[in-house]
């Protein structure tokens, strides 16, 4: 994460219950089981601490001095060294291209424009993923906006599964490789749940916040997705057709088997309404990404809306300050708390919760 790097060995079930702690405050799910021998290497000497400052009213303020934060960590003062705000912007971006997205993606195919303008500046680059089962990569990096475009536009749906874990590591993988003195962040647009990933929920967080790369998202409204989709194909009734109920009176006919036994696509969309109140939380993968790296997560059903996401997002992120502090407690091992604050002043400030770092041998 830096140039003066500190090595060390940690245990992996350690790690997984200092995440675990954050997940489930989140109201995450249970993390998937590991051998207690199981370890991973890594290396920590910078932190950089995302954080946008609102006022009462939720305008954003962009002109603090440095010296008016204060950053904690695990309740301890740090000295923080840079805001790295002016650093240029590598920005992956990636699309949800799954076959209930057919209504959707013309429309998200159209931002191209808009989304250049998130990394303004000549040393600013976006690439572009899509996935459905698996993850493909669309666009390199790159500066030109005519080629953005067109790996966006041809991106085509594909299968019903949306790898969105999966399309994260891939997007963070691509941005390790980019030089450190770059801001690194994730755009992932997709539903708000992950189905037919390989990796992890915990894996996907790691991974993000080792490389210190923010996620932000854009919540794809699931009863639009499912509305303008593509019907998937039913297979054929179990029961032969005399044993199916009709009602009294009515002709058993083909019309009256299929209101009672296919449902069209409205069955999708009455079992997520069912089951969204307990789910809002527990299978909400992007408000777990989004909160874990200090991104944010915005919503959008159509054109209009997708407009005002794109353009609280690029609020967002020209008026987010980037802190840099080498920790001064490396000594202690686990999970580390970050709390920032404006010095007298009662304002709303976020950034990521935390951090994982092992401590010095």
């Amino acid at each position: 994460m830096s140039t003066r790097l500190i090595h060390c060995t940690i245990n992996f079930a350690g790690l997984l219950a200092a995440i675990t702690c954050v997940v489930e405050s989140l109201g995450g799910a249970d993390p998937p089981k590991q051998n207690p021998g199981d370890t991973i290497s890594t290396s920590v000497s910078v932190v950089i601490a995302p954080t946008t400052v609102r006022t009462k009213r939720g305008e954003f303020i962009e002109d603090l001095p440095l010296k008016d934060f204060e950053v904690y960590d695990n309740g301890k003062l740090q000295k923080v060294t840079a805001d790295l705000r002016d650093f240029p912007f590598s920005l992956v971006v990636a699309i949800q291209r799954s076959a209930d997205m057919t209504g959707i993606l013309p429309k998200i195919q159209r931002i191209g424009p808009a989304l250049m303008d998130l990394v303004v500046g000549q040393d600013g680059e976006i690439a572009v993923v899509g996935f459905d089962h698996s993850v493909e990569i669309s666009q390199d990096f790159t500066s030109d906006g005519d080629k953005l475009c067109q790996g966006i536009t041809k991106l085509t749906t594909g299968s019903y599964s949306h790898a969105s874990i999966d399309a994260v590591m891939e997007s963070v993988r691509m941005l390790q490789k980019r030089p450190r003195d770059r801001r690194r962040a994730v755009l992932l647009i997709s539903e708000k749940w992950d189905k037919g990933s390989h990796a992890s929920l915990h894996e996907a967080l790691i991974e993000a916040q080792l490389a210190n790369v923010t996620i932000y998202s854009f919540n794809v409204s699931t009863a639009a997705a499912e509305l303008t989709s593509q019907p998937r194909p039913q297979p054929p009734p179990l029961l032969p057709t005399t044993a199916y109920h009709v009602p009294d009176g009515a002709a058993l006919t083909p019309t009256t088997i299929d209101q009672n036994y296919y449902l069209g696509n409205w069955v999708p969309l009455v079992v997520n309404g069912l089951q969204s109140v307990k789910n809002v939380f527990a299978d909400n993968t992007l408000e777990a990404l989004t909160r874990f790296t200090g991104g944010e997560k915005y919503s959008f059903s159509g054109d209009g809306t997708l407009g005002k996401a794109i353009q609280s997002l690029n609020q967002d992120l020209h008026s987010e300050y980037l802190l840099s502090y080498s920790p001064n407690n490396l000594n202690e091992a686990g999970f580390h708390k970050i709390k920032v604050v404006v010095k007298g002043q009662k304002l709303e400030v976020r950034t990521r919760p935390g951090y994982w770092i092992p401590g010095q041998n």
